[in-house]
């Protein structure tokens, strides 16, 4: 026969919940890092808006000579400081 006092069993675990972890703490150098990849889209706009100026200066520049005549006023203007 089975005497509990010369085999006892043990009581039945008792499992308490997790305790909840704290959120990591960012590295001081963190949010540089995700802002990197913001800063090189702005400069990447601000080159293609500036490419884009570039582009419709050259297309009315040539449209209405306006370069030939840019240069014949640069050529004067240094013409007449030098005479």
């Amino acid at each position: 026969m089975d005497d509990p006092t010369t085999n006892p069993t043990p009581p039945p675990a008792v499992s308490s919940p997790p305790v909840p972890s704290p959120p990591p703490v960012p590295s001081p150098g963190a949010k540089r890092r995700s802002e990197r990849g913001q800063a090189t889209a702005e400069y990447a706009l601000v080159m293609l808006a500036a490419a884009a100026i570039a582009g419709l200066l050259l297309a009315w520049a040539a449209s209405t000579d306006g370069i030939g005549r840019l240069l014949d006023a640069v050529m004067q203007s240094i013409i007449d400081d030098a005479g």
